[in-house]
C-alpha cells in the first residue's frame, strides 16, 4: 500500500481538517484542527497529512512529550470513507519508519480511549503492547520498542 506522509500547508489544510471519522467515533480522537492548533504551541509535535497516493485519507500527529520525557504517537484518524482499507495500519507504520530516524528514540507511546477496540487491535497488530498504566484522562497507555 503506497501511504505517505506530508506536511499541512495552506493548500491542503481545509481538506485536511474536513476529514472526519465514522459516527460513533467521534470521542475517541481529537479533531485534526484541534491538533494542528495544539501543534502551533508545543513545537515538539509534528501533524502530517496521510495520502495514499494522491487522495488525502487521513492525519497523524507524532512528537516528544518534554514533561513524559518520551516519544508519541499522539493522534492517528482515517476518515470514515477509508477506514476498513488498510490505511490505519499503514499510517501507523508509516510514522514509526519516520520516528526510527530520530536519534534518541528508542520507544514510542501512545495511548487510546478503552472503549476503542479497534485501536487497540490495530496497535497491537504492529506490536505496541500495554503498559498496564492509565493516562491521567482514563486512557489506555502502550508502548513500542523501537
Amino acid at each position: 500500500m503506497n501511504i505517505t506522509l506530508r506536511e499541512i500547508t495552506p493548500q491542503n489544510f481545509r481538506q485536511c481538517i474536513d476529514l472526519k471519522v465514522a459516527d460513533g467515533q467521534e470521542n475517541f480522537v481529537a479533531a485534526n484542527v484541534m491538533s494542528i492548533a495544539q501543534a502551533k504551541i508545543y513545537p515538539t509535535a509534528n501533524p502530517l497529512a496521510v495520502y495514499h497516493e494522491d487522495e488525502m485519507v487521513g492525519f497523524v500527529m507524532y512528537g516528544f512529550d518534554t514533561d513524559e520525557e518520551h516519544f508519541y504517537l499522539g493522534r492517528l484518524m482515517i476518515d470514515a470513507q477509508y477506514q476498513g482499507k488498510g490505511f490505519g495500519k499503514a499510517a501507523t507504520l508509516a510514522v514509526i519508519e519516520k520516528m526510527k530516524q530520530i536519534e534518541d528514540c528508542r520507544e514510542i507511546y501512545l495511548s487510546f480511549v478503552p472503549q476503542n477496540t479497534g485501536a487497540e487491535k490495530l496497535y497491537s497488530s504492529v506490536g505496541f503492547e500495554r503498559t498496564g498504566k492509565i493516562s491521567e484522562d482514563g486512557e489506555v497507555i502502550m508502548r513500542f520498542s523501537l
